[in-house]
């Protein structure tokens, strides 16, 4: 338990397999936490069901990378209980500023319809959070998250933990002893999570069906 957690001293807890979260936003103190059952999203097995294929073929949403890294955190935070707290927002956005953390972004006429953020090291992306203001935007970022990782080379996708919308996507649950296991191989990758730009969706659809 601490309310005195550095980006660097957060870095090492990922690197090491751990991650805080706070117990609400109004409680300064946050707690390291090592599942014994960890959400993760094979990048292989990711799945697409035929409704979010058409949503994602309408194509009526544009797609950004760490344009709005503030907002998506300030929109994951955005409902009745968070554990994203303030001390988590000044460490998120450090590691921004330093390149660790970034955010995906799902845009619908203009507004801030979704999207989802993570840290990264090496080949790992340690997702945090995702949200929803629109019908669909969080599955759209989610898909558009794993294609990048994907294309840049990464291998491990950490959700924390699944929820049902996440296992219906792909998501599973392996041992600490597997993730630490796939956590060591991704950190020895170098990858970078800025390069490239989001595909067209009839593209991103033909390679997501092919490898998946």
């Amino acid at each position: 338990m601490t309310d005195r957690l550095s980006a660097e001293l957060l870095l090492a807890g990922y690197a090491q397999g751990i991650f805080p979260m706070a117990e609400s936003r109004d409680n300064p103190q946050l707690h390291w936490f090592d599942p014994a059952l960890r959400g993760i999203v094979p990048l292989d097995k990711f799945h697409i069901s035929r409704s979010l294929a058409k949503v994602i073929r309408r194509g009526d949403y544009n797609i950004s990378t760490n344009a709005a890294f503030r907002g998506v955190v300030e929109g994951c935070a955005d409902r009745d209980e968070t554990w994203i707290n303030g001390p988590l927002f000044t460490l998120y956005d450090q590691l921004h500023a330093a390149g660790f953390a970034h955010s995906l972004e799902v845009w619908q006429d203009g507004d801030l319809a979704g999207g989802i953020f993570g840290i990264t090291l090496g080949g790992a992306f340690f997702g945090e959070s995702m949200f929803s203001r629109r019908p669909n935007a969080s599955k759209v970022a989610l898909t558009y998250l794993v294609d990048r990782l994907r294309q840049t080379g990464f291998t491990l996708l950490d959700t924390q933990y699944i929820t049902p919308h996440l296992a219906s996507m792909g998501a599973i649950e392996v041992t600490r002893i597997e993730y630490r296991a796939r956590l060591a191989q991704a950190l020895t990758r170098e990858c970078d999570f800025t390069s490239g730009v989001p595909p067209a969706p009839q593209s991103l659809l033909q390679r997501m069906t092919q490898t998946s």
